[in-house]
């Protein structure tokens, strides 16, 4: 905090931390509790911006997989529900974890329902999608199932969009790079 004198106006300012790394973002897990990102420290993260009623929704059987096969190496994969895109995620967070573990086994950690884009944007995406922060996969988030690929560090290296699948190869290849480091 900093004090300022300006005239005979004292002025109280806070000064203005720009993260440099998801681990600095805490956000509710799917149960509503308090999850700091910073307990991943140490972790490849994938961070999915996912809905239950998408046409990309069986994603998640590729997540999944994804995670299965990888989470003993470090991989991490972080599911946030938005229903920014055509309503496609109306659901709870109590929906929304049923959702996803009866019809996919989804084990992976989900967090609390979120806006990843709009006036109502969480801190964590405001910060993805900053192009400042972010030079090479910043940018707004165009649709769900949006993916961005953190290293060990928290520093975001890859963006994949939609349509790219978690078995497509250049996607499996970037994770794969990202684990050996």
């Amino acid at each position: 905090m900093r004090i300022l004198l300006i005239g005979s106006l004292l002025v109280l300012g806070l000064s203005l931390h720009a993260a440099s790394s998801v681990h600095e973002f805490t956000l509710n897990a799917i149960d509503g509790k308090a999850a700091p990102l910073a307990q991943y420290k140490g972790k490849v993260m994938l961070l999915v911006n996912v809905a239950s009623r998408c046409g990309y929704t069986p994603q998640y059987t590729g997540l999944e997989a994804l995670y299965r096969k990888y989470k003993d190496q470090g991989l991490v994969i972080v599911g946030f529900p938005a229903n920014n895109f055509g309503a496609q995620e109306p659901g709870t967070n109590e929906e929304i974890a049923t959702f996803c573990k009866r019809t996919y086994d989804a084990t992976f950690p989900m967090y609390s329902k979120i806006s990843v884009k709009g006036e109502d944007q969480a801190p964590l995406y405001k910060f993805l999608t900053d192009k400042d922060a972010n030079p090479s996969t910043g940018g707004d988030i165009r649709w769900n199932f949006t993916k961005f690929l953190v290293d060990r560090d928290g520093k975001v290296i890859s963006r994949f969009e939609s349509k790219i699948a978690p078995d497509n190869a250049e996607f499996v290849s970037a994770v794969e790079a990202a684990l050996k480091k």
